[in-house]
């Protein structure tokens, strides 16, 4: 459980930091958005393309897999679906969704994995699901969803091909399929840029929290509560129900699944809806909350499953 705690304390040293710096406007106004852009355009991009190229896609196909793939669809879903019903807007909804089952895999997940379930790659899956499926389909709906001025159908079409973190992603797993390795004096450089991604978001996350209302307050609260419940709760029910339902899965591999669907939303979630400037109160308080209950969730699977 020492994991748990670890990967938590990282997080909240990191954000603690950025708040103080929001409070005491020591990087001036625009910190937030230069910070989120930097993650968006240069450490994220850099991260997903030196990790990628590094891994081995066959372990996309996996039952362990398939049970994270279709919990996460299920979780999304329901938010689609009271979306739907409630008539929220398109790209808000897709935010929403995103922080509904789209697990904080990388600076929290790997250091549960390697010390709660003993195995970091038991993660990796995961990641390059989200990466490969989650985020472009995410982004698309919010590219094909985009106000103002209107393209053509091909801008529109090629507009997720344009974004830097879909780009990298691709040239990642291509890199990876050919067999072809990165020379070091040009992976150096990159590696170097992807560290920023983590430390970046974080503290753009920490700056967003000064002078904020009350978490899950005003006209985001429901939105909010639908989505860390979601999250926090249905989404490793469910992860649980069709691991040992479906597919029969017991023991250790099952404790995996449900663990790692029990993670929080994800930081780059906060960068996606600050890129775009929607739903950036609903992504930042979502994952806020995910975050604090994920604690108690993660002790009671551990309990019960461990």
């Amino acid at each position: 459980m020492s994991g748990v705690i670890q990967g938590f304390g990282v997080i909240a040293a990191i954000v603690l930091i950025g708040y103080l710096l929001g409070r005491g406007e020591l990087l001036g106004e625009n910190a937030r958005e230069t910070l989120t852009r930097l993650s968006f355009y240069v450490g994220t991009p850099a991260l997903l393309l030196q990790m990628l190229s590094e891994s081995n896609v066959s372990i996309l196909f996996s039952t362990p897999l398939l049970v994270s793939a279709l919990s996460t669809f299920a979780a999304a879903g329901l938010f689609v679906l009271v979306g739907l019903l409630r008539r929220w807007n398109i790209r808000r909804t897709t935010i929403g969704a995103l922080c509904s089952s789209y697990v904080n895999a990388g600076n929290l997940g790997i250091p549960i994995a390697v010390y709660v379930l003993g195995d970091a790659s038991l993660i990796a899956p995961v990641m390059l699901f989200q990466l490969l499926v989650m985020t472009p389909i995410g982004l698309t709906v919010i590219d094909f969803s985009q106000g103002g001025e209107r393209s053509s159908a091909w801008l529109r079409i090629l507009a997720p091909f344009r974004n830097p973190i879909v780009i990298c992603s691709l040239i990642g797993v291509g890199i990876s399929l050919s067999g072809w390795r990165i020379p070091a004096p040009v992976l150096e450089p990159i590696t170097l840029l992807g560290h920023l991604s983590v430390p970046t978001v974080l503290l753009a996350f920490g700056i967003s929290l000064r002078g904020s209302a009350l978490p899950a307050a005003g006209a985001e609260r429901w939105p909010v509560l639908l989505s860390v419940g979601l999250k926090s709760v249905v989404h490793p029910v469910i992860a649980w129900a069709i691991g040992a339902g479906l597919f029969g899965l017991e023991g250790a591999t099952l404790f995996a699944a449900v663990v790692i669907s029990a993670l929080p939303a994800a930081q780059n979630l906060f960068v996606y809806a600050s890129r775009y400037n929607v739903g950036v109160r609903l992504a930042r308080e979502s994952i806020l909350l995910s975050t604090i209950l994920s604690v108690p969730v993660l002790f009671a699977v551990t309990a019960l499953l461990g």
